[in-house]
């Protein structure tokens, strides 16, 4: 205890920095897999509607919708750098 009270003004904002930089990397992991996930939900409904299972216009309504989720991702990334 003695040693940690004699060294905390080191550790103490090391370890900060350790901390933003985990929290830093986490954020950065989910929005990749957001975007991820995102890129297959595009995929998966361009092949419902290749094979037709879904109609042009549910197609559309769909992918519209996916690519400006993709967009808005993008744009956020953007404006965090």
């Amino acid at each position: 205890m003695f040693l940690d009270l004699l060294t905390f003004p080191i550790s103490g904002p090391l370890g900060g920095i350790i901390w933003i930089g985990e929290q830093l990397l986490e954020r950065a992991n989910a929005e990749l897999d957001d975007a991820q996930n995102l890129q297959k939900q595009l995929l998966t409904l361009q092949l419902a509607f290749d094979i037709g299972e879904i109609s042009e216009e549910d197609f559309e309504i769909q992918e519209e919708e996916l690519l400006l989720k993709i967009q808005a991702l993008e744009e956020a990334a953007e404006e965090s750098e």
